[in-house]
């Protein structure tokens, strides 16, 4: 009979502290009755070493730089970061005279859509869309842009009003 139960005065913690040891002594019994080694680490074991030592393991702190490097490489990611860069560094991948009349507006599926700054240039660009893409193949890896759709700049529309006649209207006279 415990001292709760005849009506002693024990605290919860001695009672915590009792009832921790009784299932420990259960736990001791049942193992010594299953063949099973303690749960004990001996000295001489480093298999269950919970302490990382003076040598580099995979538990040290990692720099922000090689995680993102691991992440990027990661299945999936290469298409995302090339993407990225490829938006990013539109500049340094065709050169200042490109960049200065055309920019890329998105990259969808593999093709990337630019938008020149006169239709000239958007002719342009279509001549020595190879070599873009090239360059494009160079900085960021294959299969990340495929292809590209340039276009010039919008015309506006004349199309006002309700009422509407048909006909050619002009055609090709900005840029």
């Amino acid at each position: 009979m415990t001292d709760a139960e005849a009506g002693g005065s024990s605290s919860g913690y001695e009672l915590a502290k009792k009832a921790l040891e009784e299932a420990r002594a259960r736990s001791r019994t049942r193992r010594a009755a299953t063949g099973k080694a303690p749960l004990s680490n001996p000295a001489g074991s480093r298999s269950r070493r919970r302490w990382s030592g003076a040598g580099p393991d995979h538990r040290d702190p990692q720099s922000l730089g090689s995680l993102v490097g691991r992440l990027s490489q990661a299945p999936g990611w290469q298409t995302r970061v090339g993407a990225a860069t490829v938006l990013a560094s539109w500049d340094a991948i065709v050169g200042a005279d490109v960049c200065a009349h055309a920019r890329p507006s998105r990259l969808e599926e593999g093709i990337l859509y630019v938008s020149a700054e006169s239709t000239a240039w958007a002719t342009q660009l279509r001549y020595v869309q190879s070599h873009i893409l090239a360059k494009i193949a160079a900085a960021v890896g294959d299969g990340v842009v495929t292809q590209l759709r340039i276009t010039g700049p919008q015309a506006p529309s004349w199309r006002k009003g309700p009422r509407h006649v048909p006909g050619r209207g002009p055609r090709d006279t900005y840029g």
